[in-house]
């Protein structure tokens, strides 16, 4: 039998900021901060863009077998965007929700400080907003207005569920429903 030595339990026994949470959000931030220095900013959002597409799709079904539904209404997909996003620790809530878009604000991001400066990490929110509205609605065009890591003090995220040809074709990423 091993004896721990006063070091190991010393060491146990500090009150440190680490754990897996905070891990996990290290690894993304530099794996997105090391993406964006390399490749620049488009790139990364693009590698980013796959990931979050993926898990959009998975957090979808994920509520598809929740609610034994094959589809949500906007109603139920405003709902859990939000649920979501709680779930995961951020702090979303609805400014507005009309036919034609809904209106998503947000104080916390779930990524916490590790966002500051990692617009590319926004992009997995795009791609999981998109892929879940697009999926049970038709169509989404997501723009996030403004977000905690380019420095606003809270994100503006607007989902849009009709194409329209007044808005600026720069706008947003568009999202459709997989055939």
């Amino acid at each position: 039998m091993v004896q721990t030595s006063s070091s190991h339990n010393q060491i146990a026994s500090l009150q440190l900021p680490i754990d897996r949470d905070q891990f996990l959000r290290s690894m993304i931030r530099e794996l997105a901060g090391t993406l964006q220095d390399i490749v620049g900013i488009e790139e990364a959002a693009g590698f980013l863009n796959v990931v979050g597409s993926r898990a959009g799709q998975h957090v979808n079904d994920v509520y598809h077998n929740a609610f034994q539904l094959s589809n949500l209404s906007r109603e139920q997909v405003t709902a859990v965007l939000v649920d979501w996003k709680r779930r995961i620790q951020g702090d979303f809530y609805v400014i507005e929700e009309t036919d034609e878009k809904i209106v998503l604000g947000n104080r916390k991001c779930p990524f916490a400080e590790q966002v500051e400066g990692r617009e590319a990490m926004c992009v997995m929110t795009s791609n999981i907003f998109g892929v879940i509205a697009a999926d049970n609605l038709g169509y989404a065009r997501v723009e996030l207005q403004d977000t905690i890591a380019r420095g606003a003090q809270e994100c503006k995220v607007v989902i849009y569920l009709k194409p329209s040809a007044s808005l600026d074709e720069f706008a947003g990423q568009e999202y459709f429903k997989p055939e």
